[in-house]
């Protein structure tokens, strides 16, 4: 079968607060699944595509638990190596925002199994199966070897498939006075997809706005900055649009069938309001190429954490069926909104006919929505006064 996307990274066992507060405070946890590579494979496999995760887990009850969870969402894990030294890693978490001054986590990951990944012992078979290779930060920060993995990963070369990389930055696994801010600037530089948020480019590298953020990364070939309820920057050099129409120019047969129209990116500008401005301090030409603001619906938000993996399955669901970048970014919101209507870090996306009909409102229209708990599974909770 073709792989339409691996990912690679850590996935443990997480502990959920039965209740708000603090981790001392809170009397009992629930266990689940969590880690930010295996969420974007999840949320791809449940949009339908053919995805694989690539790691390593424990030859321990918690590894086989992870393994499972995966799995169950269609993804195949038979690129997860299990490792008979080192466990599974762990970790609890607060239930508030991961934005929020009182979220607080807990990692048990040192000298895990997924920390002794390297370029000795993955199966690069698998690494490079798919159309398109996803890659976070947090990796990079797990050990001296998954780092090395990693900066082998995003070298330019030949023949290798399209990399998309979420920042990820994660300033406790980084430590204090450590220098993983400048190491994520070198890595994301060898995508060709990059996701960051605006509020982490300022943490990470003193970076204020996307257009500082795009001027950073003049290497990469789509920018994607994301911007909270504001929505997000999408910016795209002319040559990355080329090179996207060969390498995707057909497009995804799901459960439903191909859709009309949707077999190659497309180079008409989108309406007005998706587009940014001289006044909004972007500048389109030469140099940075197109330039498209798409906003976020509202959201009622259940549970915070999650969105941005999902968004990022998002935005590659439409990468791989050849979307433009505003078709790419909303299919990114619904994604994101989809989780965040929901408890817990998964949920089930929109269905495609469903999520086709939101896509292509109109710019006006897609302001007005507002998404609250139930909205994928019953067009009459989408509002749009």
């Amino acid at each position: 079968m073709d792989v339409d996307v691996v990912c690679l990274g850590e996935s443990m066992v997480a502990f959920l607060p039965s209740r708000p507060g603090r981790l001392a405070e809170v009397p009992s946890f629930e266990r689940g699944v969590g880690g930010a590579e295996s969420n974007v494979a999840c949320a791809l496999a449940a949009a339908g595509h053919a995805v694989k995760w690539v790691s390593r887990v424990g030859a321990d009850a918690f590894g086989d638990a992870v393994v499972s969870a995966v799995s169950a969402y269609r993804v195949d894990v038979s690129g997860v190596r299990r490792d008979a030294v080192r466990p599974t890693g762990v970790y609890f978490r607060t239930a508030d925002d991961r934005s929020a001054g009182s979220h607080e986590v807990a990692y048990y990951r040192a000298g895990s199994a997924a920390s002794a990944m390297s370029s000795a012992n993955v199966p690069w078979g698998d690494v490079w199966a798919g159309r398109v290779l996803h890659l976070s930060g947090i990796t990079a920060a797990l050990s001296a070897d998954c780092l090395s993995l990693m900066r082998s990963l995003l070298v330019r070369r030949p023949g290798r498939p399209l990399v998309s990389f979420d920042v990820n930055y994660r300033a406790g696994l980084w430590g204090s006075g450590s220098a993983g801010p400048e190491v994520l600037l070198e890595l994301a530089r060898g995508a060709d997809v990059v996701f960051v948020g605006e509020d982490e480019a300022e943490s990470a590298w003193g970076l204020r706005g996307p257009s500082a953020v795009r001027a950073a990364l003049p290497e990469v070939g789509v920018v994607v900055v994301k911007r909270g309820e504001r929505g997000v920057t999408v910016f795209e050099s002319p040559a990355d649009r080329a090179g996207l129409r060969a390498q995707f120019p057909a497009p995804l047969e799901g459960p439903e069938g191909p859709a009309e129209g949707r077999g190659e990116l497309r180079d008409q500008p989108p309406p007005a309001a998706s587009r940014t401005t001289s006044a909004g301090g972007f500048r389109e030409g030469a140099g940075w190429g197109k330039v498209t603001e798409v906003p976020a619906p509202r959201v009622h938000v259940v549970a915070p954490t999650g969105a941005g993996d999902a968004f990022a399955a998002g935005f590659l669901h439409g990468t791989l069926r050849g979307l433009n970048a505003r078709e790419r970014a909303r299919h990114g919101h619904l994604m994101a909104a989809a989780v965040l209507t929901a408890p817990g870090d998964h949920a089930p996306p929109p269905p495609r006919p469903h999520a086709e009909k939101l896509t292509a409102l109109s710019d006006e229209a897609w302001g007005r929505l507002r998404l609250g708990p139930g909205w994928t599974g019953d067009e009459q909770e989408v509002r749009t006064p």
